[in-house]
Parts: C-alpha cells; structure tokens; sequence
C-alpha cells in the first residue's frame, strides 16, 4: 500500500481529494486540524504520532520534522543504499505529500495584526516537506494547491501520473514557497535598502500582446493588496484591458490623486491630455474636454467622483477607451454599457492618498528601484525671483499645474489655469520646442489670459522665456538651479514676466 501524507491549512477539498486517494488503495497520514477532518468525514487516517512515534509538540510547532518523516520523502527508491537504510531503521516510503502552508499573507493584510501574530503564521514544517517531496519528484508526487486535487486524483486513477506530471508540480512547489519566503522577508524587512530585493507577483491575467502585436505579455498582480490600483479595479463592462490601456490607467491613477476638487483626468500615452477640475463633476468633464478635443478621442479617462448622468451622457458621445471612477451610478451606467467595447472600471478611492510603494522600473540586466515623486510644491518655499509679482489666482494655476507636470513625459512644458490644462508639451528632446507644442495647443484657448506656463526642469537658456513672453504669457514657474538662471530672469524683466522658482524639479522619463 502506497502512503500519502496530508498537513493542510487551506481544508478547501480535502476530503474530497482524501477519497480518491483511498480509492487507488493509499494509507493517510495526517496531522492536527486536517487529521480531525478527515476522521470526522469517517475516513482511514493514521496520525501523524503513529508514524514519528513522537506526539506534537511546542504548540504545534514541530510534528512532521523527523527523520521517520523525511526519510520516507526523501529516498531515492532506485537507490540500494536508500532502500537498504529504510529497512534498517524501519522507514515507510511516503509516495504523495500533499501540504498547503499557513496562511501568512491573509495574517498580515489584516489592519491591526500584531508582529507577533504574523511570525506565528511562519510555516515551518510545511515548506520543508513540500520541498522535499518537490526534490525527489521522480518517486514522489508533491500538491501544494487546492486547485491541482483533482488533476493528481484523475492521474492516478488513469496511471498517467509521470514524470512530466510530476515535474510540474515540483516547480510549482518551488515558486510557492519562494513566494511565501519573500512575503516574510519583505515582511520583516525594515531597512528602506535591503541588500537584497525580493519580489514576487502572481499572475492576474495573460495579454493578447504587448504594446505591440508581435509582443507577448502577461499582467502580474502584486502580492500585498493594493486597493488603490488597476491591478485590484473591478471591471464592470467592455472588453479585457490590453497592456497600454494597464499602462495607461495606472498613470492616470497617480495622476488624478493629486487632487481632491472634482476632477476629470484624459490621458493617452502615458501624458495627461486634458485635466479639468470644478464644483461638479459635469463642469469638470467639460473643462477636460476643452483643454485638448481633439487628443481626447480615444482616450483614457478617470474621475474622482461617482459618475453621474450628466456627465455619462456627455462622455457616450466619443470613441472613449476606458472609463475609470469610484462608482456609476445606475442610469449613467446604462448610457455607457450601450458602447460594448468600452471598458468601465471602478476603483477604491478611499485609500488613494495612502503612502505609495516604491517605484521599480526593469532595465536590461537589473532593476531600478525609487520614491514616487509625491513631494507636495509648498507656496511658502516658492521665491519669485523677477520684478513682477504672481497675484493669488496665478499662484492657484502653478501649483494646479505643478500637479500635473510631474506625470508630463519630460521635456516637459505645461500651460494651464488654476483649473484647467490648456496646452501639454511633453516628451521633446530640447525644452524650446516643449514650450512651442504647449503654447501653440494653448493660445487658441479663450481663457489663455488668465494662464501659466509651468516647467518640469530649468531653462538652461533665456530663449523658452523669451519665446512664452512673445505669445502673451505673463507667469511662469520653473524649479531654477541652472547656471544661467540669471539669463532667464534677465528676460522675464524685460517683458514683465513674473518668474517663480519652485525648488522642485519633476523629470518623468
């Protein structure tokens, strides 16, 4: 008779899984919880103590770790030598281990779990039985996920059990437990720079392609939740997110938590291409829309209120690819969801000003890791370095627009009132022609009277101040640090301008 060992926390199954065994004539060994389960189903068990000799001990904390156990395991079956030593010292060979761990994830996304609760959630046992079984796969199969019960059951019973089988369920042995080592790792990891990074992520949803046809891709979700994310939206109608839209939404998510006024956010390519902001949440699409109709099309848009009638039915009327907000309500749902390629996704506003983790951005050969740029453009540190002074409503257009450049590819020039963007140059290789896309977007506008021209970077030359002068703009802000600053502010007294220094330089590569 072939001997299985069960020791699960997950119970999901279980019996189930036990009765197919028994059928194809397995003894069960079990522990504790799963033990008790099993007999209570009235089925054959053998504890765990009548095979160690030992009882549980330490709170449970040791019941499998024994040699009684592990050589059983671990002997190769076409080795002498290994046979020769289960005879000597009376070993039974467990032919199945299947083991799921305790659940430290769920432990500690619990808001107020305790350091010491989480480190009782540390498996000891289970990782170390499941990765014996998973390094002698040849002579033991090895199930470690609910998900793989019936499979396993199917091939025993059909004798398809082989090595390619067995194979695979040792590596996913190995991915989930280094997964679960990396939870605790990271868990008790206080230093901000570990020597040593550990990541890991499961699989949310394979990709028709990538940001090309001829790319493949696969979306991976990050293990510890975040419900501020495109990664835990609920979508509710349109077709699957492909990997720009996932690009797209998650720049349109940071982007739109810098503000808390009503406001409509359009993006396409990874730039804002229109940001509007208002008392209400139809004003602020209109605003949106204003600042740039024609980009628009085909765009990403995401509000940081419920979505209302008004504003669904304004929206119904373009080629929109997705629609992101904390809620629809019933009726502007039922405009939307007539569109049945447009996606419609919500997500958990509620926590969207929480502390951000890190950024990591994959380069050839490594990672690299850093801060968000969430530092907050104080008006107190601002110095306004020219004769001409910004009066408050300028001042309310700079830090609007300060808001919005940080997610404004770099060169970045950004033209816009205290509540709306009015024209974006982004991504220009010299900073000159950023200022002349962003002014000829903008100068067409009725309210460019009331606008400022916000920078990402410095001016390393006089000629973008110049240049802004020349259409009509009378406020801009700029972090300054160049050694030709003195240039720039030279000009913006010759023309009046007033120039703000902000301190803060926003590059978005």
């Amino acid at each position: 008779m072939r001997r299985a060992l069960l020791s699960v926390s997950d119970k999901t199954g279980l019996v189930e899984f036990a009765k197919m065994l028994l059928a194809q004539d397995f003894e069960i060994v079990s522990t504790g919880g799963t033990q008790a389960v099993l007999a209570r189903a009235g089925l054959p068990v053998t504890p765990i103590e009548a095979v160690t000799h030992f009882p549980e001990m330490l709170d449970g904390r040791v019941k499998t770790l024994n040699p009684l156990v592990f050589g059983g395991i671990l002997a190769k079956r076409d080795n002498p030598e290994h046979q020769q030593t289960l005879v000597e010292h009376d070993i039974k060979p467990i032919d199945l281990v299947c083991v799921n761990l305790y659940p430290f994830a769920a432990t500690i996304a619990q808001p107020d779990v305790t350091l010491a609760a989480a480190v009782e959630q540390i498996d000891i046992g289970g990782p170390s039985l499941i990765r014996a079984a998973a390094k002698n796969y040849a002579d033991v199969l090895v199930v470690c996920d609910p998900a793989d019960y019936d499979q396993v059951g199917h091939a025993l019973a059909e004798k398809t059990d082989d090595l390619r089988l067995r194979k695979h369920l040792a590596a996913k042995v190995f991915h989930h437990t280094a997964h679960y080592d990396a939870l605790i790792a990271n868990y008790l990891t206080d230093e901000a720079k570990p020597e040593t990074l550990t990541l890991t992520y499961q699989r949310k949803q394979a990709l028709r392609y990538g940001e090309n046809p001829q790319q493949t891709a696969t979306f991976y979700e990050d293990c510890e939740p975040t419900p501020y994310s495109i990664a835990a939206a609920n979508q509710l109608h349109g077709k699957p997110l492909s990997f720009n839209n996932i690009k797209d939404a998650d720049a349109a998510l940071g982007l739109i938590r810098e503000f808390d006024d009503p406001t409509v956010v359009a993006l396409k390519h990874m730039n804002p291409c229109g940001i509007g902001s208002a008392i209400d949440l139809s004003t602020a699409w209109d605003k949106c829309y204003e600042a740039d109709s024609m980009s628009i099309f085909g765009g990403i848009i995401v509000l940081n209120r419920p979505v209302d009638l008004a504003t669904a039915t304004k929206m119904h009327k373009l080629f929109l690819e997705i629609i992101i907000a904390p809620a629809f309500e019933d009726d502007a749902y039922d405009v939307l969801a007539k569109k049945k390629n447009l996606r419609l996704l919500t997500v958990d506003f509620s926590t969207a000003k929480a502390p951000e983790a890190d950024e990591l951005v994959s380069v050839r050969g490594g990672l690299l890791r850093q801060e968000r740029d969430n530092v907050f453009d104080d008006p107190a540190n601002f110095q306004v370095v020219s004769h001409a002074q910004p009066n408050a409503d300028q001042l309310a257009g700079i830090i609007f627009g300060l808001k919005a450049i940080k997610f404004v590819k770099s060169n970045a020039i950004l033209i816009n009132t205290s509540d709306q963007t009015l024209g974006v140059g982004p991504g220009q290789m010299n900073r000159i022609d950023a200022v002349k896309i962003a002014v000829g977007k903008a100068e067409v506008k009725p309210n460019y009277d009331q606008a400022v021209l916000v920078s990402d970077a410095f001016f390393p030359m006089a000629d973008c101040v110049e240049y802004a002068a020349q259409h009509g703009i009378t406020v801009i802000a700029e972090p300054g640090g160049s050694i030709r600053d003195q240039e720039s502010i030279d000009m913006a007294n010759k023309f009046g301008i007033a120039l703000v220094f902000t301190g803060n330089r926003h590059f978005r590569h």
